[in-house]
């Protein structure tokens, strides 16, 4: 009784410390005139999830928000498409406020779903998780649209949650310098391939292209076991320990610094997908921490051996709903904080004056993003930054965005980095950098050296799009 009080009380102080998303976007900026269009033709829905971790007890809820956007991500203001609300999991969907609830059909395949109709571009509704613990998967269409979809994890109604007492909350201590970065983690893949890269008609290596051209951080990703049948990259090992040493000496050569991105896992790590790597699934959960610290360890003392050390480390990728799975699950708050504490010591075995990030996939989502901050520090997590993905598909508006960070950056006192990112590219930086106390430490693009990155066309030559980050080199880097 007393633990579902302290609940029920975590869950009010939430409420009234984090605005609702729909009463957000007047009190920062407005972005309407570049993330926004009054028509166009529509080719992907957008589905924001504003809390994707939910307590099983029947009552708890969280928004979603639905629109839909042309083919360079703007939002279709005046859009009234209808749209397929498929629900799989222990929920409820209804209309947020005073708008009609959907209505329930069955399509040609027998499958249920939800009816709705955008308004003006829009649809508010509500989901309210059950009272049995697992996943709840949503997938939103609309025609020949690419569908949004979104996975919400349900906990059980004993986790015990918390918030940090105000010792917990300190500001950070290392000098981070400002950030202008990319995830170029892709390009050995690429250049086995074939692929080449130029510059005014002159090949040239592509990591040395982006440091003159503004970039000075590049980050990457590393698997523990990407050669396994199972893994990334079967029998080849890209994002292997052996490619991230050789990327890496390129990186130092092009004068740029390391950002090491740890997936702790064979294969990719997101919010939706958070697997040991084979060779650690039978492992206790002692042992589990003992591995994966001295694999942290171990991973970065090689780098530093060679001369190549890293400049930054992301404890895990995506984290929102945990690592590890299921040992290091979201529903085990105490053993996820473990297991953060653990790689954060293999870091600071390496160097104690490596930043290291928790990284989340949640650029807008302010509640969700607060209950795991709050948790982890109030856990004993410390670190140096906060790292969020930003894609507005999923992770909410460009306000949402600004509400978020300096909102985070008030509450925790510490440097914000978007640190996975694609399209709106000049407003995500001005949002970042001037953010309050000047805790806004960067960026990182999401693998330009594609040509969807939109620095390289499909010939590998490079294209104006690289200008801009000239600009914003000179604008915001000291």
């Amino acid at each position: 009784m007393v633990r579902q009080l302290a609940q029920s009380i975590l869950l009010i102080f939430l409420l009234a410390c984090c605005k609702p998303a729909q009463e957000r976007h007047s009190t920062l900026s407005d972005f309407g005139t570049v993330s926004r269009v009054d028509s166009g033709r529509a080719v992907a829905v957008m589905l924001t999830v504003y809390r994707t971790t939910l307590v099983a007890d029947g009552r708890d809820n969280t928004l979603l928000r639905i629109a839909v956007s042309d083919s360079v991500g703007r939002e279709i203001r005046t859009a009234s498409d209808k749209i397929r609300i498929y629900l799989e999991g222990d929920a409820l969907i209804s209309a947020a406020g005073k708008g009609k609830n959907p209505v329930s059909a069955v399509d040609t395949s027998g499958a249920e779903y939800f009816q709705y109709q955008l308004e003006d571009g829009l649809a508010w509704l509500e989901l309210k998780a059950g009272e049995k613990p697992d996943k709840i998967r949503l997938v939103v269409r609309s025609g020949t649209l690419w569908p949004g979809l979104h996975e919400i994890h349900t906990i059980h109604r004993d986790v015990e949650l918390l918030t940090p007492r105000p010792g917990q909350i300190r500001p950070g201590n290392k000098e981070i310098e400002r950030m202008i970065g990319a995830d170029i983690s892709f390009l050995p893949q690429f250049e086995d391939r074939g692929r080449k890269y130029f510059e005014n008609g002159e090949e040239k290596d592509a990591v040395h292209i982006l440091a003159d051209h503004g970039f000075n951080y590049i980050k990457l990703r590393i698997f523990v076991n990407p050669e396994n049948e199972k893994g990334y990259s079967p029998d080849r090992g890209f994002c292997g320990l052996d490619h991230t040493l050789r990327m890496a000496r390129r990186i130092k050569d092009a004068g740029m610094k390391l950002i090491i991105n740890f997936h702790y896992s064979d294969y990719w790590a997101d919010a939706q997908r958070q697997n040991k790597p084979a060779a650690w699934e039978s492992l206790s959960f002692e042992a589990l921490k003992d591995t994966l610290e001295a694999y942290t360890e171990y991973v970065l003392l090689s780098l530093e051996q060679q001369g190549t050390p890293a400049h930054m480390v992301l404890v895990g990728n995506e984290i929102n709903h945990g690592l590890l799975w299921p040992d290091g699950h979201i529903g085990r708050p105490d053993q996820l904080a473990e297991l953060l504490k653990a790689g954060v010591r293999g870091v600071r075995t390496v160097d104690k004056n490596i930043p290291v990030m928790m990284h989340l996939a949640l650029g807008g989502q302010n509640e969700e993003a607060v209950f795991w901050f709050d948790n982890m520090i109030a856990r004993g997590v410390e670190f140096d930054i906060m790292g969020v993905s930003y894609y507005p598909r999923w992770h909410g508006t460009l306000e949402d965005l600004e509400y978020n960070l300096t909102d985070l950056v008030q509450r925790y006192k510490k440097p914000v980095n978007v640190v996975e990112y694609s399209i709106f590219r000049e407003e995500i930086h001005r949002i970042v950098f001037k953010l309050p106390d000047n805790l806004g430490n960067g960026t990182c693009l999401w693998e330009p050296v594609g040509y969807r990155g939109r620095l390289f066309d499909r010939e590998g030559k490079l294209i104006e799009g690289m200008l801009l980050y000239e600009k914003l080199s000179d604008q915001y880097l000291e």
